[in-house]
C-alpha cells in the first residue's frame, strides 16, 4: 500500500502600499522566490495592502469633516485599487498567477502582522522606505514594528541606492 504525501506550501505574505519601495519588494521577492520556480515555488503567496482608515487619513475631527469624509474614502479605495491592480500585474507578468491579494482596513504594521497569523506565513517580505532617524520616530517605521512583532521570519527589502 503506498501512500501519498503532498507538501504543504510555505506561506509568503508580502505587504503593499503606493509606494515604489513597496513594489520593488514585491518584485525582488518573485524574482528570487518564484521565478527560478517555475509553477514549483517553495511558497504560496499572499500580497496585502493596509488600506488607512478615512478618519486617520483627515486627523483630527472638526467642523467639515462630514463633508471631507466621503471624498477621503473615495481617494483610498482608488488607491487601493491601483496598488491591487499593479500587484497583480507584476505577478502576471512574472507568470506568478496563483496568489491572493487582500485589502485589509487598517494601520499597515497591524494588518501585516495579523494577516501573518491568519495565514500561519513563515516569511513576511516588506520594503523599507529608508526613512531618517527623526522621521522614522515620528511616523514609525512598519518594517520594524513587523520586525519586532510578527511570529515569522521577516525580510526587509531595501531598494540598491543609484551609483554615481
Amino acid at each position: 500500500m503506498e501512500t501519498t504525501t503532498t507538501i504543504e506550501k510555505s506561506i509568503m505574505v508580502v505587504g503593499i502600499d503606493d509606494s515604489e519601495v513597496s513594489f520593488y519588494a514585491l518584485n525582488w521577492a518573485l524574482d528570487h522566490f518564484f521565478v527560478p520556480f517555475a509553477s514549483n515555488s517553495p511558497f504560496k503567496l499572499v500580497v496585502v495592502h493596509a488600506k488607512p482608515f478615512p478618519v486617520k487619513v483627515i486627523g483630527i475631527a472638526g467642523a467639515g469633516v462630514a463633508e471631507v469624509l466621503p471624498i477621503v474614502e473615495a481617494d483610498i479605495k482608488r488607491i487601493a485599487a491601483k496598488v491591487v491592480e499593479k500587484a497583480k500585474e507584476i505577478c502576471h507578468n512574472k507568470s506568478v498567477d496563483d496568489v491572493i491579494v487582500e485589502v485589509v482596513e487598517g494601520d499597515a504594521r497591524n494588518v501585516l502582522c495579523e494577516t501573518v497569523e491568519k495565514h500561519h506565513a513563515s516569511i513576511l517580505v516588506v520594503g523599507s522606505h529608508g526613512y531618517g532617524a527623526i522621521k522614522r520616530a515620528v511616523l514609525g517605521s512598519v518594517s520594524d514594528y513587523c520586525a519586532h512583532h510578527a511570529h515569522c521570519t521577516v525580510m526587509i527589502v531595501k531598494k540598491p541606492k543609484p551609483k554615481h
